[in-house]
């Protein structure tokens, strides 16, 4: 049953990221990423939200909205969760988290474009 609760949210995730991106383009054309971005702040302030209140027990819920419409709708809202509870046990893990996650997701993305020409 989670496994249906996650798709199902992932499936709504991943297409209200869509548009959230695409109403952004259209309203405020520019050559910056606005739009995910607007996606990457709001999807990390719902999820302090929803994991900092009222979500601690992984029910029904947590399944659909916390893993599968957060986790499709931005993945940086899992990524900012897991750096915060890394902050509250050791700084220095979860520095070195944080700058590892963003160096060698930007350095495999940048691999994978140039092995692929």
């Amino acid at each position: 049953m989670n496994i249906l609760l996650i798709g199902f949210g992932g499936f709504l995730g991943a297409v209200s990221r869509y548009l959230v991106n695409e109403v952004v383009i259209k309203y405020i054309p520019t050559n910056f990423p606005t739009g995910i971005l607007i996606v990457n702040i709001l999807g990390c302030f719902v999820i302090g939200l929803v994991l900092g209140n009222s979500m601690i027990s992984k029910d029904n819920l947590y399944y659909f909205f916390a893993v599968g419409f957060l986790g499709s709708f931005t993945t940086m809202s899992a990524f900012s969760y897991q750096s915060i509870e890394l902050f509250n046990t050791n700084i220095l893990i979860a520095c070195s988290y944080i700058i590892l996650t963003l160096t060698l997701t930007i350095l495999a993305t940048y691999m994978g474009i140039n092995f692929s020409k």
